[in-house]
């Protein structure tokens, strides 16, 4: 493996341009990168081992976004990824979601389970009662149709709360 040194750059990470020129990269270019970067590890069929794969794979997604994005993991009976979906975009404190949607997308894909997931950009990753609440409501729409709803996590920057793991689905 090569050893790369940026010492002429005190350790900043470059981008190149249309134009084949190299610049410092900013915190949104670095964060795009890595979204690529965990979209191509974790493509169709992957399999999420344990629930700190999941959490590491939502937090590159989610962590950094400046508004609110509700997204679905859509999975398979043995919990392969079928799709990552990001359904629903807010503003800077809440996203309108719609259980329908939700359920219609596992329907088309097929999904034996779900992992629900948003971010909260204020940067604490405790759910609200609204979020408690939308959980129970998107738990009950998809068991209607037979798919489970495995987890809610909420991403906070590096922080994130698994609803599974708190009990609260």
């Amino acid at each position: 493996m090569s050893q790369f040194s940026f010492s002429s750059f005190d350790a900043a990470l470059l981008v190149r341009d249309a134009h084949g020129r190299y610049a410092l990269a900013t915190a949104e270019e670095i964060l795009d990168a890595a979204r690529q970067v965990i979209d191509q590890k974790m493509q169709r069929g992957a399999s999420f081992s344990s629930p700190a794969a999941v959490r590491e794979y939502l937090r590159a997604k989610l962590a950094g976004l400046e508004c609110e994005v509700f997204s679905v993991l859509y999975l398979d009976a043995q919990h392969r990824l079928i799709n990552y979906v990001e359904m629903f975009r807010g503003t800077i404190d809440s996203a309108s979601v719609h259980p329908r949607e939700v359920v219609k997308e596992a329907l088309r894909l097929n999904a034996a389970a779900v992992i629900l997931s948003h971010n909260h950009p204020s940067g604490s990753s405790e759910p609200s009662e609204a979020d408690q609440a939308l959980t129970l409501r998107l738990k009950s729409a998809l068991a209607l149709v037979d798919v489970r709803a495995l987890d809610h996590v909420i991403v906070a920057g590096n922080a994130t709360t698994s609803f599974a793991e708190h009990g609260l689905i």
